[in-house]
């Protein structure tokens, strides 16, 4: 920097530093579009990144689902990646992926810039307090449970998603709820196999445990006060040019409105 003048000036040095600061950054830039396009399955193709939960128990069927209704679209092959949320939106910034499908609350926004990504409905589902059964049936482990007597809960890891949604559960409800956290994880996976096995209760997403419940390995542990929703989003960048996500993302919009007419 040239301190003699005012505003302060980068000297000559400076100057010739930022150019050649400027073209390294530029040659990375490069190269990570091309080890990224490297990546990409071959033909046409979309990359996508999802909540864990939503890669194994709603994208697989919704992703069947859309190329039968959508038969005159040409075929496109998907690649996808399951991550948490804070990873997922990580790389839909960086542009490591077409679309990004998560799960979104009031009591847990995604936060981005709307004027550089758009997004848009693919449904919703409830997500619930769910326990093993008693032999007649009942939930083994019944909210809100008593003072003297309190429910083992499996938890969301501080900071999950999941986790802040079932502390605006808790905050909201009309009732106190009595629990002793016994054990935490950061997929509901894992929590579901914890209830499964008897542990305690857990709010899930009813998709994860949706053939339990109807089998009867597991049964709804309060009635519907204790239920929320989770809204399923697909978020994309404004810039992004692959010409499958755009077609994808046309039909997507063209069948929103025409829900939303019905």
């Amino acid at each position: 920097m040239d301190r003699g003048t005012y505003p302060v000036e980068l000297t000559l040095a400076g100057l010739t530093f930022c150019d050649q600061a400027r073209e390294a950054v530029d040659i990375l830039n490069e190269q990570r579009a091309v080890l990224r396009a490297g990546r990409r399955m071959p033909g046409r193709s979309i990359q996508l990144v999802a909540g864990h939960t939503l890669s194994t128990s709603f994208l697989p069927r919704w992703l069947k689902q859309f190329q039968q209704r959508h038969e005159y679209l040409s075929p496109f092959n998907a690649r996808v990646v399951a991550a948490n949320i804070h990873e997922a939106v990580i790389s839909l910034a960086e542009g490591q992926c077409d679309l990004m499908v998560c799960y979104e609350h009031a009591s847990a926004p995604i936060l981005l810039d709307k004027g550089k990504f758009i997004s848009l409905s693919l449904g919703s589902e409830r997500f619930l307090p769910v326990s093993g059964p008693t032999s007649l049936g009942k939930p083994e482990f019944a909210l809100p449970g008593n003072p003297a007597n309190p429910i083992p809960y499996i938890a969301y890891a501080a900071g999950t998603f999941l986790g802040k949604v079932s502390d605006a559960v808790l905050k909201q409800a009309a009732a106190p709820c009595h629990l002793a956290r016994c054990y935490e994880a950061d997929m509901a996976l894992l929590l579901a196999q914890m209830v499964k096995q008897g542990y305690g209760a857990a709010w899930l997403p009813e998709s994860s445990v949706a053939e339990d419940l109807a089998s009867g390995k597991l049964v709804q542990a309060a009635d519907d006060t204790w239920t929320t929703t989770l809204e399923i989003r697909a978020f994309r960048a404004v810039g992004n040019t692959n010409e499958t996500l755009q077609e994808m993302w046309i039909s997507l919009e063209r069948d929103r409105k025409q829900t939303t007419s019905a």
